[in-house]
């Protein structure tokens, strides 16, 4: 078989997350200059592997793991586990990531909801326009479709 059949196979075969990390490392390979991108990339996707693990964590305000979560708290625990600092934050992690448009957006990325120039809630992007997050007091961490396009997204360095 030659490698032009083998690495689409081995695409279809892997999920989300793991076709980042192959390409996330194999971006390191092929483009030294870009090593840094590529290993945020991984850790982006560890960390979004990380919140849907903790998918029907119940929401608790101000918590951060690792059986409760407010929003930011869930998207400072992942991110924490892969070895990157976040303010505690939403609109601290805001400031804290460099900004991508949505057409940039790639999986793990912050989703960051705001409203009159203020960022009250975070996810974490899972791709196909949905977001793991933990959305209010009774409720649990889940993925479900990006509900507004009052959305600003941002990449952890």
């Amino acid at each position: 078989m030659n490698a032009r059949k083998r690495v689409p196979a081995l695409f279809s075969r892997a999920g989300t997350a793991s076709a980042l990390a192959i390409a996330a490392v194999g971006g390191s390979v092929l483009a030294p200059g870009f090593t840094g991108e590529a290993e945020a990339l991984g850790a982006s996707a560890r960390a979004l592997e990380i919140a849907a693990s903790k998918k029907g964590s119940p929401y608790q305000y101000g918590a951060a793991g690792p059986y409760r979560f407010d929003c930011s708290g869930l998207t400072h625990y992942s991110f924490r586990k892969v070895g990157k600092r976040l303010p505690r934050t939403a609109a601290g992690q805001y400031n804290h990531t460099r900004h991508v448009r949505a057409a940039s957006r790639q999986p793990g990325d912050l989703v960051f909801f705001h409203s009159g120039g203020r960022v009250y809630h975070v996810g974490i992007y899972a791709g196909t326009g949905r977001v793991w997050h933990s959305p209010k007091s009774g409720e649990v961490v889940r993925k479900e479709r990006i509900w507004s396009r009052s959305v600003l997204y941002g990449r952890v360095r």
